[in-house]
């Protein structure tokens, strides 16, 4: 045994945890303990996030209370003399409720007042209520769309943002500075802790009806056919609410996913990326002959959905092209409503679709590219307050954000939009799939495909960077057939022409990302997750759809290409 992890190890079982974590420490495996111990958990790019469990690279009490202390400690430093309040919220997983409370004891305790919802409730909610209720911070309790055996805690900042440097250093720093669990301060102090519920509610629903581009579209086809799931999270909340207050009254939820559950006793991974999680929810909508199918991860702050395609199926639409699909739409119907004057910007992430910085230009729309993290956009909102005005944004992992009241991608938002526009093309004759087709017919059609590799413990950590230092040491020549020119690598900052050999910074923070670009317009990035043990390669291809009649064939086309790419990177 490592001596470090021993170590580790003996320091919580000569703390004064409770006696059953002890006996868990104990009862561990040699692999166990090192899995356990070998590192302590950290905020990435989505904050803390682990397998439930003892030992400090698991989620349990003592980890979840080590990071609200070293968040307590930054914060009073960070703002000395002020009042600091923080909201906290959770979703439906096993333990949130418990690791909410115990967050919102070691705040307390720390003489920091807590505003903490009462019952489960969706991630973007927690970022509107921060800056609704004036907090310097905020915690929501989840694991987004991991396994149900994984638990988290995403930190945020003022401005309603998960934190990002120079704070989730600092933080980290703080948490790092706790020699011992014995220093957290658990005693919860009641007097600075207020239950919410309906008075966030309220005005957060209020601001999603705001949006509404076209109400007389919605007004026409209140009764489109909507099935709706919740994959047993936080969604059922306010999704069916929202879309019964934007007019919709033919709203059918998944009744064997409706009910929170942290077990996802229906599915196998609760990700609405996964055709698995979506089945129940298509079967019902072959049913009922709907229009449109979404269902949200268990915080409700990613929505994955699904229509009718070409030849009549229900076919789930990749995160890139709800993205194209709803920005596509914001930006058509604020030119038609004359909002658009040049001040306007969309933003995505660097691997998500090129197609959105075609659509945004062709308006007349800046589209910054950011890091992969809403924190990241949000980051950039916030720079750009008040000289360019947001209209919405995206990432390719099914995550989007419709106006700034909420800082970080939100489902509840998006599932009102996405329903919007449905209607709106619905009016027009159109399908979703219709629609998609104008916008590729106009700007080519671009197709991607993400290959995930999961690499799970110590061992497979170590394999995942292996693997970065192989492609970054050994750039392809060709890659499915076409020339490599131009590599960006996002961990030294460093953007070179493969043809000239020259070079240019990146203008971005760093990150562990290296993206190749192909001479055939061929995008190819790879880049290990902050929030699982995997690597993650994202491919795009494209080319022009000549006709709306030719989209099934040159899909088969680009879909081919995608084969032979993997096969040439053994993916």
């Amino acid at each position: 045994m490592d001596t470090a992890i021993q170590a580790k190890a003996d320091s919580w079982l000569n703390s004064n945890i409770d006696q059953e974590s002890k006996a868990a420490i104990r009862a561990l495996s040699a692999d166990e303990l090192a899995d356990s111990f070998y590192k302590d958990l950290e905020f990435g790019t989505g904050g803390l996030r682990g397998v439930m469990g003892v030992g400090s690279n698991r989620m349990n009490k003592y980890t979840v209370g080590t990071a609200t202390q070293g968040l307590a400690n930054y914060l009073l430093k960070a703002f000395p003399g002020e009042e600091i309040k923080v909201a906290i919220a959770h979703d439906s997983r096993n333990n949130s409720t418990f690791f909410a409370d115990i967050t919102a004891s070691v705040f307390s305790a720390n003489g920091i007042f807590v505003y903490l919802f009462d019952e489960l409730r969706p991630t973007p909610e927690l970022s509107y209520a921060i800056r609704q209720l004036g907090c310097k911070s905020g915690v929501v309790v989840t694991a987004s769309h991991n396994p149900r055996e994984y638990n988290g805690y995403k930190a945020y900042w003022d401005d309603g943002a998960q934190v990002t440097p120079p704070h989730d250093k600092n933080i980290i720093a703080e948490v790092k500075a706790i020699d011992s669990i014995d220093e957290v301060k658990f005693a919860k102090n009641e007097s600075l802790v207020k239950l919410i519920s309906k008075e966030v509610d309220e005005p957060y629903l209020q601001a999603i009806l705001d949006l509404t581009l076209a109400p007389e579209a919605v007004a026409r086809q209140s009764d489109l056919k909507i099935v709706f799931s919740p994959i047993h999270g936080t969604g059922i909340t306010l999704v069916p609410e929202i879309l019964k207050r934007k007019g919709f009254t033919n709203v059918s939820v998944v009744e064997e996913q409706a009910e929170p559950n942290g077990d996802f006793p229906t599915v196998v991974y609760p990700n609405p990326e996964e055709r698995e999680a979506m089945t129940l929810a298509l079967d019902k909508a072959t049913e009922l002959d709907a229009d449109l199918i979404m269902a949200t991860d268990p915080d409700a702050d990613r929505v994955g959905i699904a229509a009718k395609n070409k030849v009549g199926e229900f076919e789930l639409l990749n995160g890139n092209q709800a993205a194209t699909l709803l920005i596509y739409y914001l930006l058509k119907k604020w030119k038609e409503n004359g909002k658009i004057d040049g001040n306007q910007m969309i933003i995505k992430t660097i691997v998500t679709s090129d197609l959105l910085d075609r659509i945004a230009e062709s308006f007349g729309v800046d589209c910054p590219n950011t890091l992969t993290g809403f924190k990241y956009i949000a980051a950039v909102i916030k720079e750009l307050e008040g000289k360019k005005e947001f209209i919405g944004g995206g990432e390719e992992s099914y995550g989007y954000m419709i106006s700034d009241f909420v800082r970080d991608k939100d489902a509840i938002a998006s599932c009102a939009m996405l329903a919007e526009m449905t209607a709106w093309a619905k009016d027009q004759g159109l399908s979703v799939f219709d629609l998609l087709a104008e916008v590729y017919e106009q700007y080519g059609f671009y197709l991607e495909a993400l290959v995930s590799m999961t690499k799970k413990g110590m061992h497979g950590a170590e394999e995942i960077k292996q693997m970065m230092v192989d492609l970054r040491q050994q750039t392809p020549a060709t890659i499915g057939g076409s020339k490599v020119v131009k590599s960006i690598d996002y961990l030294s900052s460093v953007e070179k022409n493969l043809v000239t050999g020259t070079e240019k910074p990146v203008n971005l923070d760093k990150s562990n990302v290296l993206q190749f670009m192909l001479e055939d317009g061929t995008k190819i990035s790879a880049r290990p997750s902050g929030t699982e043990p995997k690597i993650k390669f994202y491919i795009s291809v494209n080319t022009p759809l000549e006709s709306k009649e030719l989209f099934n064939q040159t899909k088969a086309l680009l879909e081919e290409k995608i084969e032979v790419i993997k096969t040439d990177l053994k993916l």
